[in-house]
C-alpha cells in the first residue's frame, strides 16, 4: 500500500481541526484506554465516519461487543474505503487500519470475530463519529 491519500492536509491543518486527542489518535497513531471511548458500548443505529475526513466506515449493523474495550466490526461499510498495513510497533505483528481516504489510523484489524466474515475491527472511539439513522425512530 502506498501512503498516497486523496486528502492531504499539513500536521498544523489536522491538528487545529481534530484537536490534540483526536489528532494523537488519526495521525500520530495513539490508542485510547480500554473502555474509555464513547463508542466502545454504543449500539445505536446509524452509521460510523472517519473523523478526519467524513468517509463513512462502518455502519451500526456490523457492530458487536468483542469485550475488549474497543468499538469492534465486522465488515466495512462498503469495500474499500479501509485500507491494511502491516505494523510491526510494539513487539507485535498486526494489522493496522487506516481510512483510505485520508489515511487517519483507525485501529487494527484482527482474525479473531465471532461473526461469518471472522474479522473484527478494533477501532479507537475518537477515531469516528457517528450518525444515527433518524428513519428508525420514526
Amino acid at each position: 500500500m502506498n501512503d498516497s491519500f486523496p486528502v492531504v492536509k499539513t500536521e498544523a491543518e489536522w491538528l487545529e481541526q481534530l484537536g490534540p486527542e483526536r489528532y494523537r489518535i488519526l495521525r500520530g497513531k495513539g490508542t485510547e484506554y480500554p473502555g474509555t471511548g464513547e463508542y466502545d458500548k454504543h449500539f445505536q443505529t446509524g452509521t460510523y465516519a472517519c473523523a478526519g475526513c467524513g468517509t463513512v466506515l462502518f455502519t451500526s449493523d456490523s457492530k458487536f461487543d468483542a469485550h475488549c474495550g474497543w468499538p469492534s466490526f465486522d465488515q466495512e461499510a462498503s469495500e474499500g474505503v479501509v485500507a491494511e498495513k502491516r505494523d510491526v510497533s510494539h513487539g507485535m505483528i498486526r494489522t493496522e487500519i487506516l481510512c483510505k481516504n485520508c489515511g487517519g489510523h483507525l485501529g487494527h484489524v484482527f482474525n479473531d470475530g465471532p461473526t461469518d466474515t471472522g474479522l473484527r475491527y478494533c477501532v479507537n472511539s475518537l477515531s469516528l463519529t457517528f450518525e444515527e439513522d433518524v428513519s428508525e425512530n420514526e
